[in-house]
């Protein structure tokens, strides 16, 4: 197992993200699943001089991108967005990609469980057919219920794989493991080896090392099973807007260089734009919480 980390929670120029996680002991990046931001010669560029790989990438299921829309059209834009991330990760010479199949924040379904079923694996598969065109792996990531309806445990993610190939797998996320899960130790077991991919935060959403969660026990799991790939910092930090706020300057009060769907999607999950100080102090925290565990 290796550290990685995300980079959509903040915008900041690639090589300052960089620069950061190089410091405390990450080896790999999921990149923000936005292939239009990212110059593929001038990424591999800066991923080389620093000495982080690519490990992959997360789709950001924003706005109109879902796999099981009953609209035929907003689905095969969805399949599109899914290649185009895919085409990034193989050009960054990345493994991965984890696909959260619908639009996040969405709880209403579009159709039957059949229907939805039926939409969303012949999507997937579309995907997939991709992936193996491209050399990239495909993991299908459940979400909790107040993000997503469609998939929320780790049995119905690989029920998804099932339908679509053995080649396809699983992330699992700890934080949603732990809202989700009857046992998270025994979901982790059940995808076993088809556990392609694994996101870290505590279960308050903070860096790792910062709640609840025993990540002894976590980490050993996933050791139990196997598995060999990254540990994917993904901390969400809750802003507090009350007095009785732990990190009263956590939030940078002048963002730049943020989009609008950037900052709607940190905001829909009960964040926003954090300062650089704390963003590096919740970096360090889950270096030092997991990196002794999984060396």
């Amino acid at each position: 197992m290796h550290l990685s980390t995300h980079n959509w929670m903040r915008a900041e120029p690639l090589e300052t993200t960089l620069k950061r996680i190089k410091k405390f002991g990450y080896e790999s990046i999921e990149i923000s699943g936005e292939p239009a931001q990212y110059k593929i010669n001038e990424t591999r560029a800066l991923l080389k001089e620093h000495g982080i790989r690519c490990w992959g990438a997360v789709t950001l299921m924003l706005g109109e991108r879902n796999l099981a829309a009953r609209d035929q059209g907003q689905r095969e834009r969805s399949v599109q967005y899914v290649k185009d991330v895919l085409t990034m990760v193989s050009e960054l010479d990345g493994e991965i990609i984890t696909l959260v199949p619908a639009t996040v924040g969405k709880v209403v379904p579009d159709g039957t469980e059949e229907e939805e079923w039926n939409w969303v694996v012949d999507a997937t598969r579309e995907c997939f057919t991709h992936a193996k065109k491209v050399g990239v792996k495909i993991a299908v990531e459940p979400l909790n219920r107040f993000e997503t309806y469609l998939f929320n445990r780790g049995a119905q993610a690989l029920a998804l794989a099932d339908a679509v190939s053995p080649e396809c797998g699983v992330c699992l996320d700890a934080y949603h493991l732990h809202m989700e899960e009857f046992n998270v130790y025994d979901a982790i077991r059940q995808v076993g080896n088809r556990l392609f991919d694994f996101h870290v935060a505590d279960n308050n959403r903070f860096a790792a090392g910062l709640g609840q969660i025993d990540w002894p026990k976590i980490v050993g799991t996933l050791k139990e099973v196997g598995y060999d790939g990254a540990l994917t910092n993904e901390f969400v930090a809750p802003v507090d807007r009350t007095p009785a706020a732990p990190y009263p300057d956590m939030v940078e009060r002048n963002p730049v260089d943020i989009s609008p769907e950037q900052l709607k999607f940190i905001q829909d999950h009960g964040s926003s734009v954090l300062t650089e100080k704390f963003y590096t102090d919740q970096m360090r925290i889950t270096a030092e919480t997991l990196l002794p565990l999984i060396k």
